[in-house]
């Protein structure tokens, strides 16, 4: 999703019917600060609120999704390009929570252990196991090769680890 591009055609819309970003916020039941922020492209509304915001506006959520005004005959593919769009952002925002969680949990784990005199290498193979679950899978999505060489790399860590910890 281009933030700037939908956050430009929000603001041009707006403007269109003649409100104020303060008016579209209160329509909305929102602050204009949101309102402005999403013009700016700086982030992009909650989607229980792009139903109401298309019907404000008069223009269909595709075309919010989108950015632009959208012709009769490529409503489908646009639709279809915005779903894999919508999706592929929820995926990575899940991640992203992910990788913040299990870093928090980390950093609780090192200092659990540094009192309890207790082994890193058990941390440091779980760590390695997630990082690799989830460059593997934001390769999956994004087809960045970086993203394959670390989660294979780490991959190869958990199995060293993993040899490691059956022969000792």
């Amino acid at each position: 999703m281009n933030q700037e591009k939908i956050g430009k055609f929000i603001a041009n819309q707006r403007k269109l019917k003649e409100l104020t970003q303060e008016e579209l916020a209160e329509k909305l039941g929102i602050t204009k600060n949101a309102v402005s922020k999403w013009e700016r492209g700086l982030c992009l509304m909650d989607m229980s609120l792009l139903k109401p915001l298309s019907e404000i506006l008069e223009v269909s959520v595709n075309e919010i999704l989108a950015g632009e005004k959208i012709e009769e005959k490529d409503i489908v593919k646009k639709s279809e390009e915005n779903i894999i769009k919508l999706t592929e952002l929820i995926d990575l925002k899940t991640m992203k929570y992910g990788i913040i969680g299990m870093t928090l949990f980390f950093i609780i784990l090192v200092i659990i252990s540094a009192f309890k005199n207790i082994s890193l290498s058990s941390l440091v193979s779980l760590l390695c196991a997630y990082n690799s679950i989830t460059f593997l899978s934001r390769y999956k999505i994004k087809k960045d090769k970086t993203d394959l060489f670390a989660g294979i790399l780490f991959f190869i860590a958990v199995v060293f680890q993993t040899i490691d910890f059956i022969l000792s």
